[in-house]
């Protein structure tokens, strides 16, 4: 996780992609997605800056680019940031381990921005469950476990020690997989196959642009968001706190 501040990964791509763009406009759910697949990825946000000034030259050489007509979405830009993200690998190979596993010094954010995170969410956690309560027993019998989860971390941020903000990190990615699995597998088939047509409808013009891989780890993200949107829930990863 040393790669990557919590507080400005997603807000650096926005602005810079607007910047490339020369407009503000809103970041679609699609283009949300694609920033948490390249961060689920481990990808450094320079190389995705990287990617993105590439993926804008060559678009800008393109038909569409020459008679002026604008990116409008991160999916062009997928295959550039892997590509750059691939040097970056093999330059931090060339250069030795110290080079590659290097750290940042000091915690991206303080302990008591960490406790009003968690606590913001188990208030979030618990207004979910009683929203749901009439509607969906099955559902809403997760979340008071999972703001558990979260009351039983809360310690750990209290140690004298410097965190171990992976394994924190891991923890909230393993309880966020959890309620991801409970959301699916409680909501209706017909809202699953409107979130799906919904996703492939945006997907629509980019999938021969991606791997079958790509793909399948876009599409889980987008489902999650889509879903935690829907039942009120908090995205529980540090990759939020801002």
């Amino acid at each position: 996780m040393g790669s990557f501040n919590y507080f400005t990964y997603f807000t650096e791509i926005e602005e810079h992609f607007w910047r490339k763009r020369g407009a503000h406009i809103l970041v679609s759910p699609l283009d949300w997605a694609i920033v948490e697949t390249w961060q689920k990825a481990g990808i450094p946000l320079e190389a995705v800056l990287r990617g993105i000034d590439r993926a804008f030259e060559s678009y800008a050489r393109s038909k569409r680019g020459q008679a002026g007509r604008q990116m409008k979405s991160l999916t062009y830009c997928v295959d550039a940031v892997l590509e750059a993200a691939d040097e970056m690998k093999e330059a931090a190979a060339g250069k030795g381990p110290e080079a590659a596993g290097r750290t940042p010094a000091s915690e991206p954010f303080s302990r008591e921005e960490l406790k009003a995170f968690f606590r913001k969410n188990m208030e979030r956690l618990g207004r979910a469950s009683q929203q749901l309560s009439g509607a969906s027993l099955s559902l809403s019998g997760q979340f008071p476990e999972a703001k558990k989860k979260l009351e039983e971390m809360l310690p750990l941020l209290d140690s004298p020690a410097q965190l171990d903000l992976e394994d924190l990190e891991r923890r909230l990615t393993v309880l966020e997989e959890k309620l991801t699995a409970a959301l699916t597998a409680g909501t209706p088939e017909e809202t699953l196959l409107e979130i799906r047509r919904e996703m492939d409808r945006g997907l629509a013009p980019y999938r021969r642009k991606m791997t079958a891989d790509q793909l399948a780890l876009l599409e889980r993200q987008y489902t999650q968001k889509q879903l935690f949107e829907k039942y009120g829930v908090p995205r529980l990863s540090l990759f939020y706190l801002s």
